[in-house]
């Protein structure tokens, strides 16, 4: 069977424990990324099963019609809209999925808000030019002493979207002495409100009040665009806004107008529109933006624990036992 491992930026797949699953088989790994659908269409014309990481390529209907032998994909993290569900069962293509634990992302989130709130990216880089204890942001529109940093003990942190991630982000913030506020659906803020965090009264007084605010909501159509530049507006211009989910939650360049207005004051992003992003990305040019190349699960423990999934389920669809498949029906389109 024709495997082929898409999008392997760092050539880490072949290099796991796990990939000893796929001795005897032949399975090939893509370490570069190709958009276009011609070139996709082409790049995988052969293959009979995909193992796709995150959302790193996309699967529309139109590329999904031009590629007659596929049988199945392997997803690596959660289903979103970057594969078409109903076009893969049409087409006879079963699509299996593992989404790991949240340890990795919740923990890169973490990262993020300490580095973000003690200037560590401006400290850091500027130190490795010769400058000491300069952080430079000493812009005329920013607070004074802006680029000192705060400590994160007595500080608001806002998480909006209480899922397994934002409910460990919650944790990490009051270890660290936060007051946790949280804004979401009902059950959300029910959820929060019997762990001890403060259920937000109002989405604008969630935004107001917050001296970071972490995104945890998964995309989808209700979701897209749902964070404003209003939103952000009300932040206060000593704040961190924190995204780690999806790109697309926030209306087109809500960010970018926000952070050159002031409000929020930083930025810490780990996910972006269009990936991997080019060097001239609006974002990469603010000193008060923190970015990361979507590295939320990208470490050791969680290759190992989604590969190894997935190459159970490609192992078991071979075998004629599929496991974990989300559209059943393209089993029987198959036979």
């Amino acid at each position: 069977m024709n495997i082929i491992i898409l999008d392997d930026y760092q050539d880490a797949v072949r290099k796991l424990r796990c990939a000893a699953k796929l001795d005897g088989l032949s399975a090939k790994v893509f370490t570069n990324t190709v958009k276009g659908t011609g070139q996709l269409a082409v790049r995988l014309r052969d293959a009979e099963v995909l193992v796709a990481i995150r959302e790193r390529t996309q699967f529309p209907k139109a590329l999904l019609e031009k590629l007659p032998k596929l049988r199945l994909i392997c997803q690596i993290g959660p289903l979103s809209p970057h594969i078409d569900i109903d076009t893969c069962t049409r087409l006879g293509i079963a699509v299996a999925h593992c989404e790991g634990p949240p340890v990795a992302p919740a923990e890169l989130t973490w990262a993020l808000v300490m580095a973000a709130m003690r200037r560590l990216p401006q400290y850091i880089g500027n130190l490795k030019h010769g400058a000491w204890q300069q952080s430079g942001l000493k812009s005329a529109s920013m607070p004074s002493n802006f680029g000192l940093g705060v400590q994160l003990h007595g500080k608001t942190l806002g998480i909006w979207g209480y899922g397994q991630v934002g409910q460990l982000v919650a944790g990490y913030g009051k270890a660290f002495g936060m007051h946790v506020t949280v804004w979401g659906s009902e059950a959300s803020r029910a959820k929060a409100q019997a762990d001890g965090c403060i259920p937000a009264p109002s989405r604008e007084a969630f935004f107001e009040a917050c001296d970071v605010l972490s995104l945890h909501l998964r995309l989808s159509d209700t979701t897209r665009g749902m964070v404003t530049l209003e939103d952000l507006s009300r932040m206060k211009p000593t704040a961190l806004f924190v995204n780690t989910s999806r790109a697309e939650l926030l209306h087109d360049n809500a960010l970018v107008m926000a952070l050159n207005r002031g409000r929020p004051g930083l930025a810490a992003i780990d996910v972006f529109e269009s990936e991997p992003i080019l060097q001239g990305h609006p974002l990469l040019r603010l000193e008060n933006a923190v970015c990361t190349p979507h590295i939320g699960f990208v470490e050791q423990d969680s290759y190992e624990q989604n590969f190894s999934v997935a190459f159970d389920n490609l192992l078991n669809f071979m075998a004629g036992q599929p496991t974990h498949i989300v559209n059943p029906e393209a089993l029987r389109v198959q036979h």
